[in-house]
């Protein structure tokens, strides 16, 4: 499990093709910390750490996560927001996050709004009755507050600090965010028997 809160932005180093593909990442964290095994969120993908270096860890994703993410898009220098998994104890800052990409939403729109940055982003016609005003969603990891819905769009406002600290300050019209639903609305929606897969 995650929150949301970012706490690094890593930097792809290396691709390689295969069976699952396989990916180094550059990160500012202390690797010696990392066991192989270990959960880390990479753009909000919930990754499994095959290996580490100085300054490095791998990572494989499979043929049904590169479907659902952008990971199949992430080439050298690629830059990937990164959170470490929730520990007992931990502050609870965000929003419980899975990471389990639901869906690839398209960046609609940005525009300055005081000193924040206001997103618009549009969703597959069967998520958009899992987004809500003042709800919660998952964009490339990040967790934010949904400011409004209409129809397949719903507005988000990243503020200076986020901005700076993740991949969010950077995205233009056009690009795709993995996108990941609140915990509760995925199961509501399981529970009417409206599967949003």
């Amino acid at each position: 499990m995650f929150t949301g809160i970012i706490s690094d932005v890593g930097r792809v180093r290396t691709v390689t093709p295969g069976g699952d593909t396989g990916f180094t990442i550059a990160t500012a964290y202390d690797t010696r910390e990392i066991a192989p095994g270990a959960s880390i969120a990479c753009a909000g993908a919930c990754l499994t750490v095959t290996g580490t270096g100085e300054g490095w860890f791998a990572v494989q994703a499979s043929a049904e996560t590169l479907s659902r993410t952008t990971l199949g898009r992430w080439r050298e220098g690629t830059k990937v927001n990164l959170e470490r998994a929730l520990r007992l104890g931990d502050e609870l800052g965000g929003h419980m996050v899975s990471g389990h990409v639901d869906v690839v939403a398209e960046i609609l729109a940005r525009r300055g709004e005081g000193d924040s940055l206001r997103l618009v982003v549009e969703v597959p016609a069967q998520f958009e009755k899992a987004i809500a005003p003042k709800g919660s969603v998952a964009l490339d990891g990040v967790s934010l507050t949904v400011n409004e819905v209409a129809g397949r769009r719903f507005g988000v406002n990243i503020i200076p600090h986020t901005q700076a600290k993740t991949t969010l300050g950077a995205v233009q019209p056009g690009d795709g965010v993995n996108l990941e639903i609140d915990l509760l609305a995925r199961y509501v929606a399981r529970l009417l028997g409206k599967d949003l897969a």
